[in-house]
């Protein structure tokens, strides 16, 4: 099975486009699978005093017709946990950001968005919990690590995984049209970067 992996898209639309029409192209057999940050919180971690916004546009960003592309299951991420907890809205897209999952496993392998640990760091091995493949985002650059040694990035090659353990990041779709296509079958991981 082949996955499509995409983190941290932070309510950008036109990166979406260009990411999601690179898929169809790239590898439209791909399940789309997102590790969190859909969404762009706008209230800072500063700004966190208990307030809570009867409206979803006070406290994210979301351009028009930018949710009729979440079309694919998605873990959360940190801007998803601070959008549940500063937002009193009653609107159903709200009750479907509460309900992601912080993590999902796809052929073996665990799904987590990040910021569970610090930033840059390895996970600890509470998080892993000992699954020898381990997918993120958060920081925002394509990056892998095998038993916690940085291995080199190169675009557009697919790079087969040893059974040493990994921990790979897909990088982010803002700024960046980066994502990861996964090759459970074949045990590959392959870098991608839209134009």
């Amino acid at each position: 099975m082949k996955y499509a992996l995409i983190s941290d898209i932070h309510s950008s639309l036109g990166d979406l486009e260009k990411v999601l029409a690179q898929i169809g192209n790239f590898a439209p057999e791909a399940e789309i699978t997102g590790l969190g940050d859909l969404f762009e919180c706008t209230i800072s971690k500063k700004r966190l005093d208990g307030t809570k916004y009867p409206e979803l546009s006070d406290v994210m960003l979301k351009p028009p017709g930018f949710e009729e592309l979440l079309t694919f299951p998605s873990i959360r991420g940190n801007q998803e946990e601070r959008i549940v907890l500063v937002s009193g809205s009653d609107e159903p897209l709200l009750e479907r950001i509460a309900v992601m999952p912080e993590r999902m496993t796809i052929d073996g392998a665990l799904l987590i968005h990040g910021h569970q640990w610090p930033y840059n760091g390895q996970p600890p091995a509470d998080i892993t919990g000992g699954v020898p493949l381990l997918f993120h985002g958060h920081t925002h650059r394509s990056a892998w690590s095998l038993g916690g040694v940085n291995q080199p990035v190169e675009f557009s090659r697919p790079i087969r995984l040893p059974e040493t353990p990994a921990v790979v990041n897909a990088g982010s779709v803002i700024d960046h049209r980066e994502w990861l296509l996964y090759d459970a079958d074949s045990r590959t991981i392959t870098f991608m970067k839209a134009d």
